[in-house]
């Protein structure tokens, strides 16, 4: 099925001038950022251009050994994209600037973030999503119960840098918690930066809790946000969000569907679709059951999950999945050495959401009866 990849052999010399930044252009960004531009793109404000950019890149990485990743990683075939964009006026002018990168374990942050300058006089802020380290998935369970993260907060403050840059009308955006990243920013920097936003793209990323959508900054940009999630989305359903939302199709199936590499594509936009049945009873399970919840106790649900996680010394899920037997015991025993109450209070939860998915699904089913 067609993706960004046939997209780009198809549109990439098509210049800006003919065909005006879209929809796909926009997730093509929300995923170059996952390229580790580490010693490649200058984080002081020094642009260069993107040819430079994958001449940088992969002079520093062996190609066969970025292709080998893909196995295991969605998001690793973002560096190719640079190969595919260079075919063409379309983005062949592109320059990138202000990279930054940071992992915190004791803080619970991963951000990324870089800014593409594009040849039609713009700026696009990509936010990179959550990257397979535990560290990331940590902060995304944070959202649940606080009202910002300190990648949140990092966003924002990378939006004032690099506005303060340039005078180029904006736009943001990312992918998975990139997306989440993007609106926060937004909603959170002042009036005049916002006034030069054009549009804030949050790509398959969840929503927030209703003190962050009843901000006067949320609803001031509210009407400037898209979120563009696949027909059975579950990233992009968690939380609430205000924002217009896209469905589109995917090549994929559930969970799967989170890559937008399989998301399908037309010559000028992604292919429309409905939201499908899996995907609106996702989305009620897990409002249904977040609703049900305080946030002393997900705030001690997500500590308890990580120190099990944790415990297994491994800094990705991937790297995990590598040792499964030793990961297994080292999760088991750390269980066992939680609190009484702690292994109570996880198995607790595990039963409400199976009672919370029942629930949802008679729901559905009596609605469906009565149509």
């Amino acid at each position: 099925m067609p993706n960004v990849f046939d997209y780009l052999s198809w549109r990439a010399d098509v210049p800006f001038s003919a065909a005006p930044f879209n929809d796909v252009d926009n997730l093509i960004l929300s995923e170059l950022v996952y390229t580790d531009f580490g010693g490649v793109v200058p984080d002081d404000g020094s642009a260069l251009s993107l040819r430079e950019a994958r001449d940088r890149f992969f002079a520093l990485h062996d190609r066969a050994e970025v292709e080998a990743r893909t196995a295991y990683s969605y998001t690793a075939r973002a560096p190719f994209l640079m190969d595919a964009m260079l075919r063409g006026p379309r983005f062949a002018e592109l320059r990138l600037s202000l990279y930054e990168a940071v992992t915190d374990r004791e803080e619970a942050a991963q951000f990324a973030a870089v800014c593409f300058l594009l040849p039609d006089g713009t700026a696009y802020l990509a936010y990179r999503g959550t990257d397979g380290t535990v560290v990331g998935w940590k902060e995304d369970l944070i959202l649940s119960y606080r009202s910002n993260t300190p990648g949140q907060l990092r966003a924002a403050d990378y939006l004032c840098r690099a506005a303060a840059l340039t005078d180029r009308p904006l736009r943001l955006g990312g992918h998975s918690k990139g997306g989440n990243l993007a609106v926060y920013a937004a909603a959170h920097c002042v009036p005049a930066l916002q006034d030069r936003l054009l549009r804030v793209y949050n790509n398959d990323g969840p929503g927030f809790r209703d003190e962050v959508r009843s901000l006067p900054g949320y609803q001031a940009v509210q009407g400037k946000c898209v979120s563009i999630v696949p027909d059975t989305s579950v990233i992009g359903l968690l939380l609430e969000s205000d924002c217009e939302r896209r469905i589109v199709r995917s090549s994929a199936s559930g969970l799967v569907q989170h890559d937008g590499f399989s998301w399908e594509c037309g010559p000028t936009a992604f292919l429309p679709a409905e939201l499908t049945r899996k995907g609106a009873y996702f989305e009620k399970t897990v409002d249904n059951w977040v609703a049900r919840q305080d946030d002393a106790t997900l705030r001690s649900l997500v500590d308890s999950i990580f120190t099990v996680f944790e415990a297994t010394g491994e800094e990705t899920f991937h790297s995990m999945s590598t040792k499964k037997m030793r990961t297994a015991e080292l999760m088991m025993a750390a269980f066992r050495a939680l609190p009484k109450e702690k292994q109570r209070e996880l198995l607790a939860a595990t039963g409400k959401i199976v009672t919370s998915s029942g629930a949802t699904a008679r729901e559905m089913l009596n609605q469906a009866a009565e149509e």
